[in-house]
């Protein structure tokens, strides 16, 4: 096991730490009404399982894995099954509130989507450390490259894989 800056254990897959960063969300009620609308929209309801799941899933910070959901599940007693997580968080996938990033392992972490707000990620390939930034430059130049070829972005994902300060030093046991 190594030992991460942020106190955190790793075992030799290289698990991404889950980022700490402040939550600008304001309000859950927001990302629920949205829900409630695309669900209407396909014909759907939004149950009490499905709604257990959202908030659960809101009102956290950070990278987590559909498993993980599940296990956070039982454990608030919710009886809520394997098979709603997964087809609740391919909902909130479509409906864009929920992203799917991988990392360079494969593993899949899932992300609550905070609306009007974008960030990117820098992959540490040694300790599997996950920096979150967010560059006005950058996404200016991509736009700019957007519209020179003609496309309207309507969103992007950028991933930096690279060795952290803490492993270029040799610091990270």
């Amino acid at each position: 096991m190594k030992r991460l800056a942020a106190g955190r254990q790793e075992s030799t897959e290289h698990t991404p730490v889950r980022p700490r960063y402040k939550s600008a969300r304001g309000g859950f009620a927001r990302e629920r009404s949205r829900f409630v609308e695309f669900l209407e929209h396909k014909g759907l309801k939004l149950t009490r399982q499905r709604e257990l799941l959202v908030e659960e899933i809101f009102r956290g910070d950070g990278h987590f894995e559909a498993e993980e959901l599940v296990e956070r599940m039982k454990h608030r007693d919710a009886r809520v099954s394997r098979a709603t997580v997964y087809r609740t968080l391919e909902l909130l996938q479509e409906c864009l509130l929920v992203e799917k990033v991988n990392f360079g392992t494969s593993r899949s972490f899932y992300e609550h989507v905070q609306l009007g707000q974008h960030h990117d990620h820098m992959i540490c390939t040694r300790c599997g450390t996950v920096i979150e930034f967010f560059e006005d430059r950058l996404e200016a130049l991509q736009e700019e490259i957007c519209r020179k070829h003609g496309l309207e972005l309507t969103h992007h994902s950028m991933r930096l894989f690279g060795l952290c300060k803490q492993c270029r030093q040799g610091k990270a046991n």
